[in-house]
């Protein structure tokens, strides 16, 4: 397959997940504050650098969930950057769904582009170098939130959120789940 077929098959799957959790519980995320999202991702990812290096989970959830976990939280992130917290908690779930599609719309052809200029190099890192960039995008994240969100010369927040949620794709690709039936 090629990368944007397997893409589309990874969103679709953590999409469908992000609507069934929006269904049952509404945006309550809404409530979450830029840095707190942060701090979730960074769970997240920390657990899959443990589960890396442990090689045993004790509660279950394997690193599939947490990368996808963190797919969903990206985009949560980005939606918030744009509303900000001081706006109405519930969100429709169709304006939730054209958010979240807006979002994985702008992150893909973002993926598409940089996919070109790198040759896929993806495709030859190990899974753990993934778990290592986001967990570096992480920390570059709360550097940026600890300076208000203001930046010299790099990236800022939108971008890195991108750029991890995409290495999240990759590292779901790579463990097999674009294959796998939803």
């Amino acid at each position: 397959m090629d990368t944007s077929t397997e893409y589309n098959q990874i969103i679709d799957h953590c999409r469908t997940l992000f609507i069934k959790k929006t269904i049952d519980y509404g945006t309550s995320w809404r409530v979450m504050r830029p840095t707190s999202i942060t701090d979730q991702i960074f769970i997240k990812a920390q657990r899959i650098r443990t589960l890396e290096e442990k090689k045993v989970s004790k509660v279950g959830e394997g690193v599939i969930d947490e990368y996808i976990g963190i797919v969903n939280y990206c985009v949560i992130a980005m939606i918030q950057l744009d509303l900000g917290i001081d706006g109405n908690l519930d969100l429709e779930t169709k304006e939730t769904e054209n958010r979240y599609d807006e979002k994985i719309r702008e992150t893909r052809e973002l993926m598409l582009a940089k996919n070109h200029d790198y040759g896929e190099a993806w495709r030859d890192m190990r899974i753990s170098s993934l778990t290592d960039l986001i967990l570096t995008k992480l920390h570059r994240v709360k550097q940026i939130e600890d300076n208000n969100g203001q930046t010299l010369v790099s990236e800022g927040l939108q971008a890195n959120y991108q750029d991890m949620l995409n290495y999240a794709v990759f590292a779901l690709i790579k463990l097999g789940l674009s294959a796998k039936p939803l």
